[in-house]
């Protein structure tokens, strides 16, 4: 058994006396013959990295998809004479309106595709770096769209800056178009405004979900009169096909992936609340069950629920799961901090789930080595658990590093896993000693990299995976760059929201 607090020397890998019996090992993973650990023998597993390269491939492929069609739409804008128009004061103000709306659609477009949880998209990058694309695009987009308004406006009034209002009025009014886009603008806006993080964190998650789903009406919305009237839309046969595809595609896209397959996974899962367990102060698990053939999700991903128990269930809540999904059978944590966390203590058995994913890529998906650090914060450690669980691993070839701060979970479920797995255990308790650090107030007066390598000297050859709130995970990545570890092997998934 392997279970301390923090303590100076390095974790070692705990001696055995006996041949290690290997897990069951995840799809991608194979597990060769005994190797030579300690005093005694043990299995480690060979990391298949197939589907980790062809996801690298999927990423630099969306990339330049979306870097390819901004630079067409560029392009046309320059052919079509944008550059030329620059030179003059009335001309340029409606060119550079024109480009401003160009990158903007395209922007605004590829920022819905990559919510759109489509499948192969959502496997290469995972949530956490989709939301962060997503947050960019979203806010780049909307600057440019408030550029092309004015701009064009502006333009519109001969250049006169004073006649620009009267000018904004009659176009919205004698426009039916722009009419629909103010409309589709103005839902925009309101996204945008609750989706800083100062206002977010006066809204409930309830509420600021809510408001988040009128980006998809504001889109419907907003790009409508330009595929109908504007010039760089319509000029060609070719620019028609392509604004007219990407809108549809978007538009399937979320048909298909964000309703379609969740009503047709919650039917075919028959998913039903079998127990509600309290793990501590605050924290309840729910476990679930479903059919055999149910959802096959990785352990470390994470389902959004919505439980048909009367008022609310509409409201979708994201839960990691704490545990490895068994045959049909999922379990996951969650710390009471709001209504709909509040409501799960009070779920009765029989409870049917309706479910969309599953999702992430904090899974065997993202592995890379053999060996590898987990490292979760308060309720965080529970996607962290369950992989400590599902990963096929050598005795002292895993190490899950927990902060908290009033007490842990899992304690007796992470002391079994000492015991017949070899994972190394570290607690930190306490809170964190500062806003900028990952660490417990107890720990040593150390710099945050010094005593990630101390923990584990060879942090740089192992897989992260880590899991708490936004700004834990992002000290915890300047730390972990800083130990050595390569970028790409840091593997998230916050619950900030």
């Amino acid at each position: 058994m392997s279970v301390r607090p923090f303590a100076s020397p390095p974790l070692t890998p705990a001696a055995s006396t006996a041949t290690f019996p290997p897990s069951p090992a995840p799809a991608g993973v194979t597990v060769r013959s005994p190797t030579v650990w300690g005093e005694g023998r043990s299995l480690r597993p060979s990391v298949d990295t197939t589907r980790a390269r062809r996801d690298a491939l999927v990423r630099r492929l969306v990339v330049a998809a979306l870097v390819g069609a901004t630079g067409l739409v560029i392009w046309w804008w320059a052919t079509g004479g944008g550059i030329r128009d620059l030179h003059g004061w009335v001309s340029g103000l409606d060119s550079a309106g024109r480009l401003t709306g160009l990158v903007s659609a395209v922007l605004l477009l590829f920022q819905v595709l990559a919510m759109a949880r489509i499948p192969l998209v959502e496997r290469a990058f995972g949530q956490e770096r989709l939301a962060r694309g997503h947050r960019l695009l979203g806010f780049t987009s909307f600057t440019l769209m408030f550029a092309h308004l004015g701009l064009i406006t502006w333009g519109y009034a001969g250049g006169r800056l004073l006649s620009t209002p009267g000018t904004a009025w009659e176009l919205t009014v004698d426009d039916p178009g722009m009419l629909i886009a103010v409309a589709g603008t103005a839902c925009l806006v309101m996204v945008v405004v609750t989706s800083v993080k100062a206002a977010r964190r006066r809204l409930r998650y309830e509420s600021w979900h809510l408001l988040h789903l009128y980006a998809y009406l504001g889109v419907g919305l907003a790009l409508p009169h330009q595929l109908w009237t504007g010039q760089e839309f319509t000029s060609s046969p070719g620019r028609v096909v392509f604004w007219w595809g990407l809108w549809i595609a978007a538009t399937l896209a979320i048909l298909v992936w964000r309703v379609g397959l969740p009503l047709v996974r919650s039917a075919r899962y028959g998913l039903r609340v079998t127990e509600v367990v309290t793990e501590g102060p605050g924290v309840v698990s729910v476990h679930l069950s479903g059919r055999e053939q149910g959802p096959r999700p990785e352990a470390g991903q994470f389902f959004t629920f919505r439980f048909l128990s009367g008022r609310g269930w509409t409201r979708a809540h994201p839960y990691s799961l704490s545990a490895a999904p068994v045959d049909g059978r999922l379990r996951f944590t969650a710390r009471i901090v709001g209504d709909g966390t509040a409501a799960l203590a009070a779920l009765r058995p029989g409870t049917r789930v309706l479910v969309e994913g599953p999702h992430g890529r904090l899974s065997a998906r993202a592995r890379t080595r053999p060996r590898v650090a987990l490292i979760g914060a308060g309720v965080g450690v529970a996607p962290l658990r369950a992989l400590a669980e599902a990963l096929p691993y050598a005795p002292g070839d895993a190490v899950l590093i927990y902060r908290f701060t009033d007490q842990p979970l899992f304690a007796r479920e992470l002391r079994a896993l000492a015991d017949h797995r070899g994972l190394q255990v570290v607690y930190l308790p306490g809170i964190r000693r500062s806003p900028d650090s990952w660490l417990g107030a107890g720990v040593p007066p150390i710099d945050d990299a010094a005593a990630l390598r101390t923990l584990v000297p060879d942090i740089a050859d192992r897989d992260v995976f880590a899991c708490g709130p936004d700004a834990w995970a992002t000290s915890l990545r300047r730390s972990a760059v800083a130990a050595g570890l390569p970028a790409g092997r840091f593997h998230t998934e916050t619950f900030g929201w």
